[in-house]
């Protein structure tokens, strides 16, 4: 499995690593990433930072909570949005679960070939089906057949992440 997502990566296929809590979603996010090669210009986009690339080109952005008075707020769709005047080769969202999804999708479908993200879901399905509806709740009054064609036409791979009842962990 590793070889083929080597592959993929490799061939700049965008990435949605798929998986319930505590399934290795980030851990596997980080060993991927490390595929990518050197001289690509990467940029993560996290909450907080988790992601470990060990590359020479990686900007790391995080978002912001609001200040005492709520000014100041950074968003992850701010910071998506923002993330292409820097030019990457690759985005990579630690976690997609809100609007952003669709700046992402945007990204992936307008020249950022090879970017990843993970999402919380329990299966491949569930993962389109999630990333559909944080469209959705982002106020973007699209048509369903619109959001799909712009989800299937972006995302080349579902890694699907479990964690059996034993504790082991499973691609």
């Amino acid at each position: 499995v590793l070889e083929v997502l080597r592959g993929a990566i490799k061939s700049h296929l965008n990435i949605i690593i798929s998986g319930g809590t505590g399934s290795g979603k980030t851990t596997l996010l980080n060993v991927l990433s490390s595929f990518i090669p050197g001289s690509e210009r990467i940029i993560t986009i996290e909450d907080s930072a988790e992601l470990q690339l060990q590359q020479d080109h990686v900007v790391r952005l995080e978002t912001r909570p609001p200040n005492l008075e709520g000014a100041g707020e950074i968003t992850m769709r701010d910071l998506v949005r923002n993330c292409l005047r820097m030019r990457p080769e690759r985005i990579i969202v630690g976690e997609v679960r809100g609007p952003e999804a669709f700046d992402l999708l945007q990204a992936m479908n307008t020249g950022h070939d090879g970017s990843m993200g993970t999402i919380h879901a329990n299966n491949p399905r569930e993962a389109l089906s999630r990333v559909e509806n944080m469209i959705a709740m982002g106020g973007f009054n699209l048509p369903a057949k619109t959001v799909r064609e712009q989800i299937a036409s972006a995302v080349h791979i579902i890694v699907q992440a479990a964690r059996l009842r034993d504790g082991s962990r499973k691609i």
